[in-house]
């Protein structure tokens, strides 16, 4: 592996060279903005575009989904945690923006050490890190005015979450499925990007005896009793109401009873991007369909919204 890694630094500098000239692509210096930016993690990529820099955006990552249209005409250098130096190299880059994990080691470790800069961000998990990692981008990109108007704008839509949450007067229990192991669903525990949603839509984490994504197994999971069960609906995530009631981990709750199975997105519940209020509000509209929560407002990076599933028992 090490003289496989030792190979591909001798060739970064000429994929480089090969990637500029097919794309004409001058020589950055230190005053000018990037003109091509590789955005990899999905909060990087939307954040982007929502600062208006989809024509700086040279190639993104499996896990950029919003705006849908991202991975439909932009290169795709592959899994984020899988990434391949000549892969990421041969687009060309000027500037690489990463969430921390973004992996394997080795091939960070090669990437860091090309003449490009490589800079990673901390995935956001509450509001604070979400508007640092806007400003940080919007820095990164040469336009840190348009950072501190998304910004500003981002932080006001909290704000309305927060009189959201306001309305909620007993937080009711939930939990989020990630997938299925075996006979058991794998769910979200505690210090997950599920539980800082769930505090964020004013609900609890019916698993928050568990510590990480862990399948949910044992006698305080048995008894937990979740009021609902959130699921993505990703195609790579599937799974189907029927599997989850197969399950013995959740018989007899109240959640399998009246049949609230609730889908989202999985990048819009748990990318932790601009858009982040509002998918806290409206996972908080599902669990709390009684208190008529009002809409968040509107921009144009949300106009691209993806839907949310309604449970099982509401489904034509």
């Amino acid at each position: 592996m090490v003289r496989k890694f030792s190979r591909i630094r001798v060739l970064a500098a000429g994929l480089m060279a090969v990637a500029g000239l097919a794309a004409g692509m001058p020589a950055a210096t230190a005053e000018q903005a990037p003109q091509r930016i590789l955005a990899i993690g999905g909060a990087v990529t939307e954040t982007l575009y929502a600062l208006g820099l989809e024509d700086q955006v040279v190639a993104v990552d499996t896990s950029s989904t919003y705006p849908p249209r991202a991975l439909a005409e932009k290169p795709n250098v592959g899994y984020i945690r899988a990434l391949s130096p000549e892969g990421v190299l041969s687009v060309g880059p000027d500037l690489i923006i990463a969430l921390d994990g973004a992996g394997p080691p080795d091939a960070v470790k090669v990437l860091k050490s090309a003449a490009i800069p490589f800079e990673t961000l901390p995935e956001a998990r509450d509001e604070a890190a979400i508007i640092a990692n806007i400003r940080r981008i919007a820095t990164l990109a040469g336009v840190p005015q348009r950072g501190e108007e998304l910004a500003t704008a981002v932080a006001d839509d909290f704000k309305a979450l927060a009189q959201v949450r306001a309305r909620i007067a007993a937080p009711r229990s939930i939990v989020f499925v990630l997938s299925a192991s075996g006979a058991a669903p794998v769910v979200g525990g505690a210090g997950t990007s599920a539980q800082a949603m769930f505090e964020l839509a004013g609900v609890s984490n019916a698993m928050a005896a568990l510590s990480g994504y862990k399948p949910a197994v044992g006698e305080a999971v048995l008894a937990a009793d979740p009021y609902a069960i959130v699921l993505m609906k990703d195609q790579n995530h599937g799974v189907s109401d029927a599997a989850i009631k197969a399950m013995p981990a959740f018989a007899g709750s109240q959640a399998m009873a009246e049949d609230r199975f609730f889908r989202m997105d999985g990048g819009y519940l748990l990318n932790f991007g601009p858009r982040t209020p509002q998918a806290a509000r409206d996972l908080a509209a599902l669990i709390y369909p009684e208190l008529d929560l009002p809409a968040m407002p509107e921009h144009a990076w949300t106009t691209d919204q993806p839907g949310v599933e309604p449970p099982a028992a509401a489904r034509p």
